[in-house]
């Protein structure tokens, strides 16, 4: 009687064992998925691109949906935007441009590009950028002209430099008494200038031209295409900036450098001595000196991003030391490689700017180890296409890291740390002007 009554009752906790376990262990019930997700998140840590952000910048409502304020009837006269250096400083100049225009109600004349040898550039506004989509979508922002009007055309601008201005320089009380004197001037706008005084429909104007209606022309987008697809993907775009001009600006200094890169920098540095002893320090502590490519690979490496990941280069002509970087990071990709020969050498530097400008803003992930014209371009114009995978290396915190005589894990752990700060705060994901906080 005991033997029959204890064989039921085994086969049956055996089989409500077996029950149990299938259901923990299938791979479809949440116990499975966390205890996969625990065993794997203890072998390898996630990239930095899946933190999950707290606050995102997009394009504001009152930009976007907003009702234009109707042009006045009658133009106080006509502005041409003079824009200087390289393709994305003329790019910001020139949005800065229309914004003024409108603020001043005058009527655009396209920019004039000035031909830069130390950037090896001779195209202008209309080599780069399709000038008829433009003026058909900055349409009802602000008047824009292809040609003056015969009695205007025959005269040269007067030039108003704006660029040396400091503080609250104003435009309606420095420049318009000028426009209605000359009825046509020539401005290079101030990197100073107080953008949050504009009345909205002149920062409609602005965030219009930047984002909305500047688009390559046709050849050239589609040469940016090509590049595209060219890159395996996915991949990280990646802006490097160690070139002799750029650490000779920065007035740093470096060891460990390759003789060749030495001489190439003392050849650029001309009056810009490198600071010493403890100015070097403090000055090195506040970010100012630019990564190099091994310690950017040292950065990526504590982002676990992963070391065969594919990465497009977006850098100009003269970058040194790059064996820093693909000595760790195998698959790295160059423009120079992948245009024919006969495409890239006919190409000058905006328009080489240009396609990296275009691949950046379409990768599926950006990184950029300085904070500059192109970088503040390109997180924003991601931003505005809704692609959040996008990072500014802090050379801050690698300064100041090292300085504490952190290494290996450490130092690794501390990098994570500092960036994942950044990436979830959105800090530096795009400019204020036009876009707003979204927080979740």
């Amino acid at each position: 009687m005991i033997a029959v009554s204890v064989k039921p009752l085994f086969i049956a906790i055996f089989t409500l064992s077996l029950f149990l376990a299938g259901i923990l262990l299938s791979p479809s019930t949440p116990f499975s998925s966390s205890l996969v997700s625990s065993s794997s998140s203890s072998k390898r840590k996630l990239d930095i691109w899946s933190v999950r952000r707290i606050v995102e910048w997009r394009p504001c409502r009152w930009w976007l949906q907003g009702h234009l304020t109707a042009l006045p009837a009658e133009s106080n006269g006509y502005i041409r935007v003079d824009c200087y250096g390289g393709l994305n400083q003329m790019r910001r100049d020139f949005c800065d441009g229309v914004g003024i225009a409108r603020l001043l109600n005058a009527t655009l004349v396209l920019p004039k590009f000035e031909a830069a040898a130390y950037w090896n550039e001779s195209s202008g506004f209309a080599d780069v950028f399709d000038v008829d989509y433009f003026i058909q979508h900055i349409n009802g922002f602000v008047k824009v002209v292809k040609e003056l009007p015969l009695d205007i055309a025959s005269k040269e601008p007067f030039q108003v430099d704006c660029s040396k201005r400091k503080g609250q320089f104003d435009y309606i009380e420095s420049v318009l008494p000028s426009l209605l004197e000359h009825r046509y001037i020539s401005i290079t706008p101030a990197m100073s200038q107080r953008r949050d005084r504009y009345p909205k429909y002149a920062k409609a104007a602005l965030c219009q031209a930047c984002y909305s209606a500047l688009r390559l022309t046709r050849s050239l987008e589609k040469k940016a295409s090509e590049l595209l697809e060219a890159i395996p993907k996915p991949f990280l775009s990646l802006h490097l900036r160690f070139e002799p001009d750029m650490v000779a600006y920065s007035q740093c200094e470096y060891s460990g450098l390759s003789i060749a890169s030495t001489e190439a920098i003392e050849a650029a540095r001309g009056d810009r001595k490198p600071w010493t002893g403890e100015l070097a320090r403090i000055w090195r502590k506040r970010g100012k000196c630019p990564l190099t490519p091994n310690e950017t690979a040292i950065i990526l490496k504590a982002l676990s991003i992963p070391t065969n990941t594919s990465i497009y280069l977006a850098a100009g002509d003269g970058l040194m030391e790059i064996e820093g970087l693909t000595s760790v990071y195998t698959n790295v990709y160059k423009k120079s490689a992948l245009l024919s020969g006969e495409d890239f050498t006919s190409m000058h530097g905006n328009t080489k700017a240009a396609l990296d400008y275009y691949v950046s803003i379409n990768s599926d992930s950006y990184m950029a180890t300085y904070f500059g014209n192109m970088d503040k371009m390109v997180a924003a114009m991601r931003a505005y296409k809704g692609l959040y995978k996008t990072l500014f290396l802090s050379r801050r915190a690698f300064a100041e890291l090292t300085f504490q005589g952190l290494k290996g894990k450490e130092l690794m752990q501390a990098l994570w740390t500092a960036h994942k700060e950044d990436f979830v705060m959105g800090r530096g994901s795009a400019l204020p002007d036009c876009f707003c906080e979204f927080k979740f």
